[in-house]
């Protein structure tokens, strides 16, 4: 290769030259055209020149901290020596730290987002009306995408409430594409205002669900609390009251003991009833094991069936002592396995009327009491 030049600037060109300088470059035009004219010559043998390098050409990648060198040997032509970051083994660790860096799912969905651009309203009216009069699905995904960046913003709202951010976005699209659905664009508003009621909706649907393993908010009033109860606290703490569930439920027309079971839930994490708490005799015993039944106990169980027998008996001794209309009255009305007959079929029975099968009845009711209160007395 032929050695390369580099030009002189033109502000150089045009100065003149003292006497002693034109002497110089007199000489060393000579010496290089000398040099030519030897290489010339050279090329006429045939024989092929030497590859020159004559400058290095700071091309570098960015990220390298120093440029290529030049490797000259004394008896070879000058070859460019490989630096490290140049070497194979350190394009693999380059390559290998580039495939275990962190992948930021939200940054490269924003960047998808950012692709569709945004509507005026001139276009989002024409295509609002497109879809609801024709129900052109190409103009409700062009309204949908045009308006993603705002699920992004209401959900970034509730980012502290859920960790993990695009399952709020996910959610909030649903509701994005549910308001474009129900959308009029003959109430004359806006397709954004209209649609960020119901992303907020979905969103804190979605939390409400799955803000905890066992369900929170199942109701209007527990909804309520879930998202107002830390927030009145703080409120009255901060004017000096005492945050009572009372006052609680007073401000935010809830029930007093709605309250307090929310703000137990609220305090209180979850906890496994199958997970062992400790060892007896080489076992594990769960949680589970040591609480009490929802039942009574056994010996209010005895009682309950003790005192049940007794009633039994002494209803028994005392039908003994009926008959005629009071004893029918008895066995169809109080005492019935089924469904007890009403006043109007006795009445039709007896052929009476309501009143007098009402008469009879409380008559044979209080002969009843004074049988059990003698009864018991007696048993004492």
């Amino acid at each position: 290769m032929a050695q390369k030049r580099s030009k002189k600037p033109r502000s150089q060109e045009t100065q003149p030259l003292s006497r002693g300088e034109a002497d110089g470059q007199e000489a060393g035009d000579e010496s290089t055209a000398r040099e030519d004219g030897e290489e010339r010559e050279e090329r006429e043998d045939g024989d092929e020149p030497e590859e020159v390098v004559a400058e290095v050409v700071a091309d570098m990648d960015p990220d390298e901290d120093e440029p290529a060198v030049v490797d000259e040997d004394e008896d070879g032509p000058p070859r460019r020596k490989r630096t490290d970051s140049a070497s194979p083994i350190a394009a693999a660790d380059d390559k290998n730290e580039a495939a275990l860096s962190r992948y930021d799912p939200m940054q490269a969905y924003l960047r998808e987002v950012q692709r569709h651009p945004l509507l005026t309203p001139e276009q989002e009216l024409a295509l609002a009306n497109k879809y609801y009069g024709t129900g052109d699905v190409q103009a409700a995904h062009r309204l949908v995408t045009a308006n993603l960046r705002l699920v992004v913003k209401i959900a970034y709202e509730y980012r502290r409430a859920y960790k993990n951010i695009m399952d709020l976005v996910q959610e909030g699209n649903v509701g994005l594409m549910q308001a474009v659905k129900k959308f009029d664009p003959a109430r004359g508003v806006k397709l954004s205002s209209y649609a960020a009621w119901w992303i907020r909706a979905y969103i804190l649907r979605y939390i409400l669900n799955n803000w905890r393993m066992v369900k929170l908010g199942t109701t209007q009033a527990q909804r309520k609390l879930f998202f107002n109860l830390n927030k009145e606290k703080q409120k009255l703490l901060a004017i000096g009251i005492d945050p009572s569930a009372k006052l609680i439920a007073e401000r935010l027309h809830v029930d007093e003991k709605e309250v307090a079971e929310m703000d137990v839930r609220l305090g209180a994490s979850e906890a496994s009833l199958d997970a062992p708490v400790g060892d007896s005799d080489g076992k594990q015993t769960s949680r589970i094991d040591l609480m009490a039944a929802a039942g009574d106990g056994a010996d209010t169980m005895l009682a309950d069936a003790e005192l049940s027998a007794k009633l039994k008996e002494k209803l028994q001794s005392f039908r003994v002592t009926l008959k005629g209309k009071d004893l029918e009255i008895f066995d169809l009305r109080l005492v019935a396995p089924d469904e007890p007959l009403t006043l109007q079929e006795l009445g039709d029975r007896f052929g009476v009327s309501r009143e007098r099968v009402r008469q009879l009845e409380a008559r044979l009711v209080g002969k009843l009491r004074h049988h059990l209160r003698d009864e018991i007395e007696e048993g004492h």
